[in-house]
C-alpha cells in the first residue's frame, strides 16, 4: 500500500481494512497521536478498555528480538482484532517489523515515529511493503491551518470571523492534540450556534493551552529566570513538546526583533500583543538590542532542526529548557548593566 495520499487518510483512519502496520511519522506530534487513536478507534471500536486487545509496547520493549511480533502473533481471549501501539518508533525497530510482516499475525500494528527522513531504515521497509501503510503528519501552513479550525468549530455548531480564524492560527499551530483542546474551549466559550469574535478569542487562548507558555517566553526575555522556569513546568505538564516550546519561543523572539527594527513600537505586530503581556513585552523591548535577537533567533532555529531530528523526548525536552534559560540568563545580563 506504502504512503497513503492526502485525499485518502480520513477514510482509511476510519477503516485501515486489511492493513497490518501503520507508520504515521512528521513534525506534528499531535497528529501522529491523533490518527493512531483514531486507528486504535476504528478497530477496537467499544473494547478501547479491553487489554487482551490492545497493547502498547515501549521504544525499549518492542527493539528487544520477538517481542513486537509475538504482540502482534497474541490472540485475544475476548476476541476481535488486537492493536499493538509503539510509540516513539526509530530505525531500531526496522528488523522487528520485518518479524511482523513476515509472519501470519492479524493484528494492526500502529508506530509512531518523528520527523523521519526518506533514507530512514524503518520508513524504507514499511513503504515497500504491500500491507504497511505510511502516513505523513505535517504541520500545516497558516492558510491552512485557518481553514482547519473553521471547520473544527463548525463540527462544534460554532462559526468564526476569518480574521479571527488567522489569529488562531498564528497562535495555535503547534500540535493538533491542543489545538483540538482549544477549540472545544472557544466552542463552549461561544455556545451552539455561537461566534467566536476576537474578544472570545483572546479571552479563551490566552487563559486556556498557551498561558503558561506565554508567561514562560515573557519571563525569559525579560531576565526573570525562576518565573521562566516555573511557567514552563507547568506549560510541559499540560502536554507542551519540546518543538512547540522552541517555535513557540523562535515566533516570540522574532516578533521582539520586529518591533525593534520598526523602532521599538510594539503596534506594528499582528496580532497584537495580549494586553496582559504589555508591559513584560516592552520591558523585553527595552532591554534587548537588535543584534542579540538575531543571534537569538538563529540559535533558536538550530534548536528546533535538533528537536526535530532527535527521537528521544528527555534529550528534546533538555534542548527546549536549555533555549529558554538561555534567554533568561542573557535578558538577565542586559538589565544588570
Amino acid at each position: 500500500m506504502a504512503k497513503l495520499e492526502a485525499s485518502r487518510v480520513a477514510a482509511f483512519l476510519g477503516n485501515p481494512g486489511s492493513a497490518r502496520a501503520v507508520l504515521l511519522y512528521g513534525d506534528d506530534p499531535g497528529l501522529v497521536r491523533e490518527r493512531a487513536e483514531s486507528l486504535v478507534r476504528a478497530v477496537l471500536g467499544g473494547a478501547l478498555s479491553d487489554p487482551f486487545r490492545l497493547a502498547e509496547l515501549t521504544r525499549d520493549e518492542a527493539a528487544r528480538g520477538g517481542a513486537l511480533a509475538g504482540e502482534a502473533a497474541a490472540l485475544a481471549m475476548t476476541g476481535g482484532r488486537r492493536v499493538v501501539r509503539l510509540r516513539e518508533a526509530t530505525d531500531a525497530h526496522a528488523a522487528p517489523l520485518q518479524e511482523v510482516l513476515a509472519s501470519n499475525s492479524e493484528a494492526l500494528v500502529v508506530l509512531e515515529a518523528g520527523e523521519i527522513t526518506a533514507r530512514s531504515k524503518l520508513r524504507a521497509l514499511a513503504e515497500a511493503a504491500p500491507s504497511a501503510v505510511v502516513i505523513a503528519c505535517w504541520r500545516e501552513k497558516p492558510e491552512a491551518l485557518a481553514a482547519t479550525i473553521g471547520g473544527l468549530l463548525r463540527e462544534q455548531g460554532v462559526q468564526a470571523d476569518p480574521t479571527v480564524l488567522q489569529w488562531l492560527a498564528a497562535r495555535l499551530g503547534e500540535d493538533r492534540m491542543l489545538l483540538r483542546r482549544a477549540v472545544e474551549v472557544l466552542a463552549l466559550h461561544a455556545g451552539p450556534g455561537g461566534r467566536v469574535d476576537e474578544a472570545v478569542a483572546l479571552a479563551c487562548v490566552a487563559e486556556g493551552l498557551t498561558a503558561d507558555l506565554d508567561v514562560a517566553l515573557m519571563a525569559a526575555t525579560a531576565g526573570d529566570a525562576a518565573a521562566a522556569d516555573q511557567a514552563l513546568d507547568a506549560a510541559f505538564a499540560e502536554g507542551a513538546n519540546a518543538v512547540m516550546v522552541v517555535r513557540s519561543a523562535l515566533r516570540h523572539v522574532q516578533r521582539l526583533q520586529e518591533a525593534s527594527a520598526a523602532g521599538g513600537d510594539a503596534g506594528v505586530l499582528r496580532p497584537p500583543v495580549f494586553f496582559k503581556h504589555q508591559s513584560a513585552f516592552s520591558r523585553a523591548l527595552r532591554l534587548w538590542p537588535l543584534p542579540a535577537l538575531e543571534a537569538q533567533g538563529a540559535a533558536l532555529l538550530e534548536a528546533e532542526r535538533r528537536t526535530k531530528t532527535t527521537a528521544f523526548r528527555d534529550v528534546n525536552e533538555a534542548l527546549a529548557r536549555a533555549s529558554i534559560a538561555a534567554l533568561a540568563r542573557q535578558a538577565a545580563g542586559f538589565a544588570r548593566r
